[in-house]
């Protein structure tokens, strides 16, 4: 993680979920975060092509110059990167991931920037993620942010991150609610190599052992 941003939102989210895989929605105080609110959003997630912006900060929405609440996520990238990105909010949803995302977010002159994004699983009626808390943080702040909207942003990186050694779908259930919070083990998946990366398939992902050096 490169951005201040993102850090104090995973180390907050940690925080709250404890032993569990992810606190629940209802968990979030605005007030604790406040420093980066205008930075945050919170998806929620009606299928697995539909991720809709229950509420989104202002610094974020200004970004994009409108307002993103109600709209859908995945709309934000098309072709190969739009079915990374769905394959990477899958695995939060079902599998407990966070993950981090690099962008270059460009607007309509050309101009571009770095963009990181952090993405965590929370509940929300039930044991199921079916919301996730989200950041974006620029690591650049250009002239332009805020008077020319981004139009498109190609996905650089794309990391998934197991916080309790495994993915859920690999431990049991009494694991899963109780495995303790831990320095967190990185998968990486590159966007250009991913077919060379060693691994073994699990579901939708390729699971790579380890990631404690």
């Amino acid at each position: 993680m490169k951005h201040a941003a993102t850090r104090m939102l995973y180390d907050y989210w940690s925080r709250l979920r404890g032993r569990r895989t992810a606190p629940a929605r209802y968990e979030i105080e605005p007030g604790d975060i406040r420093h980066i609110l205008g930075d945050t959003f919170i998806l929620e997630a009606q299928d697995r092509g539909t991720y809709g912006f229950r509420l989104a900060g202002t610094r974020l929405c200004a970004a994009y110059c409108r307002e993103l609440k109600g709209r859908n996520f995945l709309d934000m990238w098309t072709g190969k990167d739009r079915e990374a990105i769905a394959c990477m909010l899958a695995a939060i949803v079902e599998d407990g991931a966070a993950a981090v995302v690099g962008l270059e977010a460009h607007n309509e002159r050309g101009q571009k920037m770095p963009v990181e994004i952090m993405l965590l699983p929370l509940r929300h009626d039930g044991p199921r993620h079916t919301r996730i808390l989200g950041c974006y943080a620029p690591l650049d702040q250009p002239y332009w942010l805020g008077l020319h909207p981004v139009v498109r942003q190609p996905v650089l990186s794309l990391r998934l991150i197991w916080p309790d050694e495994r993915p859920s779908f690999l431990r049991t259930g009494a694991e899963a609610d109780l495995a303790p919070a831990a320095e967190p083990p990185v998968l990486r998946r590159s966007m250009r190599a991913s077919s060379r990366m060693p691994g073994r398939k699990v579901a939708h992902l390729t699971v790579i052992d380890g990631g404690r050096k």
